[in-house]
């Protein structure tokens, strides 16, 4: 009833941060004050609390009445991961409400244009979205759902009077839209930018008297032994303390992160191989770091980070299940060796890995000028092309199919992994 106020939505969080900060601009349309606060509870699942007040019309005499307060907490599922594209949704709504005189659109609850009611509803939603990255910190949401509730209220003859007309109460069902502008708390990580090295100049030589050689000095240093942890992270850099931490979502480049530790598989295939390529000598280092890092005193294993993905040849929604199984198999094969529990686990499936793919095309067009114009096509289809299908579609039959074979040939084979492997711990000291 009342309350196509159900624009009750706004966001929760993208992607991947920790929390957002939200504002449902169809709300703020019918001048009403709300804001949404967003947390993330795992890769997939976040949950957040909106509220929205308008205390309008102050001036009790006037007959037009919007005055109601709103509380409606959810909780999401991400198909990707927090705040990244599809989301699916329940919320419960509360709202006390005073409205009168009020049209609302598309011909819903006539009968406040002629009367003034007055009480509560609760109800009880569900809600379908997207969202979609604007900037590090910023994102666009939007939602659309419906929800099932229950309502009990005083009628009165008009806006402005306090003639009571009868009770009310009734079952009813109404719609719930949001267009959301949200931000992310800490927000997504910053592009690395290698720096350039700056050219040294070119000095004259210019003959001088010779520099007469000084005597040596001796220098004593007092040496202060490093903490075993210490030691232990220039061993191994795939381990890093929590703060390090950050979620993973599909916008990331993880190729870049030379501490990182990939596991790779044959096309198709989700099973751990140690002769594959270099595997035995990675999954050595992964199961001795954990197990040298859980040996140590003070420190705590905190989460063991891995992230499950595949290349795009292929259809989308096999290569999301081949790269759930391989993140899985990795996942495994660690609890298979050592005492990990699930919960020291953060496994996130990423699906086909474009954004390495996108980062690789980008290298290859700055070292292959033979393939340069060609590969800038696919880039172009990449930042274009939402629709992950269409998008494989295009890339293949891009010159004759032929950029495709050397893209099969140069660049897929590195995205066959289950992705990025950190290991992070806390240190009591």
């Amino acid at each position: 009833m009342i309350l196509a106020m159900l624009f009750c939505g706004m966001s929760s969080e993208v992607s991947a941060q920790q929390v957002t900060i939200s504002n449902n601009l169809l709300y703020d349309a019918w001048l009403t004050p709300n804001l949404r606060v967003g947390v993330r509870l795992a890769p997939h699942w976040s949950a957040g609390l909106t509220a929205g007040y308008n205390p309008w019309p102050s001036d009790e005499n006037k007959s037009r009445k919007w005055k109601h307060l709103l509380v409606s907490p959810s909780v999401r599922y991400w198909t990707d991961s927090v705040n990244v594209r599809h989301f699916f949704g329940v919320n419960l709504i509360y709202s006390h409400y005073n409205v009168a005189d009020v049209k609302f659109p598309f011909g819903l609850y006539k009968s406040v244009r002629d009367e003034r009611r007055q009480g509560d509803l609760g109800a009880l939603g569900v809600f379908y979205g997207y969202s979609w990255p604007i900037a590090r910190h910023w994102n666009i949401e939007a939602l659309i759902g419906a929800a099932v509730g229950y309502t009990k209220y005083n009628r009165y003859e008009c806006g402005h009077c306090g003639t009571k007309i009868g009770e009310d109460k009734k079952w009813f069902v109404m719609p719930q839209a949001a267009i959301n502008i949200v931000f992310n708390l800490p927000g997504r990580p910053k592009k690395v930018v290698e720096p350039v090295q700056p050219i040294e100049p070119v000095q004259s030589v210019v003959e001088t008297e010779p520099v007469k050689k000084a005597e040596p000095v001796e220098i004593i240093v007092d040496t202060v032994p490093a903490d075993p942890i210490t030691l232990l992270c220039e061993e191994y850099p795939v381990l890093a303390p929590i703060h390090e931490y950050k979620p993973y979502d599909r916008s990331q480049v993880l190729r870049r992160d030379q501490r990182a530790l990939f596991v790779y598989f044959p096309m198709g295939k989700t099973s751990i191989q140690p002769e594959w390529r270099d595997n035995q000598r990675t999954l050595d280092q992964i199961v001795e770091a954990t197990k040298k890092l859980l040996a140590l005193d003070d420190t705590q294993l905190c989460k063991i980070q891995i992230v499950g993905l595949a290349s795009f040849d292929g259809g989308v929604k096999l290569n999301e299940k081949i790269a759930q199984g391989r993140a899985d198999a990795l996942k495994k094969y660690i609890q298979d060796r050592l005492a990990v529990s699930d919960d020291q686990f953060d496994v996130s499936y990423g699906g086909e890995d474009w954004a390495d793919f996108r980062d690789q095309v980008a290298e290859a067009i700055a070292n292959d000028s033979d393939h340069a114009a060609a590969l800038q096509k696919v880039i172009d289809i990449i930042d274009r092309e939402p629709d992950l299908a269409r998008r494989e579609q295009q890339i293949r039959k891009l010159n004759g199919g032929h950029t495709f074979q050397y893209i099969k040939e140069q660049l897929l084979a590195d995205q066959r992994n289950s992705g990025y492997l950190r290991i992070y711990f806390d240190y009591n000291k």
